[in-house]
This record gives structure tokens, C-alpha cells and sequence, in this order.
């Protein structure tokens, strides 16, 4: 497994934006995929964006295309998450995840495919 630190959340407001971050540890990290998730209170954990090994494979969820932007630089072992153009609906508690396949060809959305998990960083976005 891979240890991961999330960092860059915080309060925005509306149209506002916030760059996450997750840096990683303990496993090779430009051999496997990594993903974002979010957690708002009272909701399941739902996919955000995930980014294959390579970087040149990417996938959004639908809520978020056209305003997030995954990037990984795999010579930091970090893996970002852009967010622009924030709605109060973005609120929650960001989670970044490594894929547990390695070479994986594209990306995934299942959180079970995931077998690494960062602590989380609270997103807060006011109207």
C-alpha cells in the first residue's frame, strides 16, 4: 500500500477556487492510477476524477467536468486537483485514493479498486 496526504482545502466562496493536493509514499508511485473522491455529511462517498498511471488517461463525474482538472507530476508523487468555478454543492471532505491494479489502462471509478486512502481535507464552499 501507499501512504497519502491530502492538503489545499478550505473555505471559498461561490465561483471561488482551490487546488488540492496529495502526495504519496511508500509505493511506486508512477505505476498506478490515482482517483478523487468526496464525502459530503449524510451522503455516500462518490467518485470525483481519477487519472491513469500514464496521465494521459482521465475520467470526471459529471457534476464536475468543465470546472475540475486532475493532473498528477509523478516526479513530486503528487497528484492534484484543480477546482474552479466552486458551487456550494462541492462541499465535502475530499479523498485522494491509489488504484491497487498496477499498469491499469485506463482509469476507475469504483472506490473498491482502490486499496489506498488519505485522511481527507474539508472542502467548504458558501453561497
Amino acid at each position: 500500500q501507499v501512504q497519502l496526504v491530502e492538503s489545499g482545502g478550505g473555505l471559498v466562496q461561490a465561483g471561488g477556487s482551490l487546488r488540492l493536493s496529495c502526495a504519496a509514499s511508500g509505493r511506486t508511485f508512477n505505476r498506478y492510477g490515482m482517483g478523487w473522491f468526496r464525502q459530503a455529511p449524510g451522503k455516500e462517498r462518490e467518485f470525483v476524477a481519477a487519472i491513469s498511471w500514464t496521465g494521459s488517461r482521465i475520467s470526471y463525474a459529471d457534476s464536475v467536468k468543465g470546472r475540475f482538472t486532475i493532473s498528477r507530476d509523478n516526479a513530486k508523487n503528487t497528484v492534484y486537483l484543480q477546482m474552479n468555478s466552486l458551487k456550494p454543492g462541492d462541499t465535502a471532505v475530499y479523498y485522494c485514493a491509489a488504484d491497487s491494479e498496477l499498469f491499469r489502462s485506463g482509469t476507475t471509478t469504483y472506490p473498491k479498486q482502490y486499496d489506498s486512502w488519505g485522511q481527507g481535507t474539508q472542502v467548504t464552499v458558501s453561497s
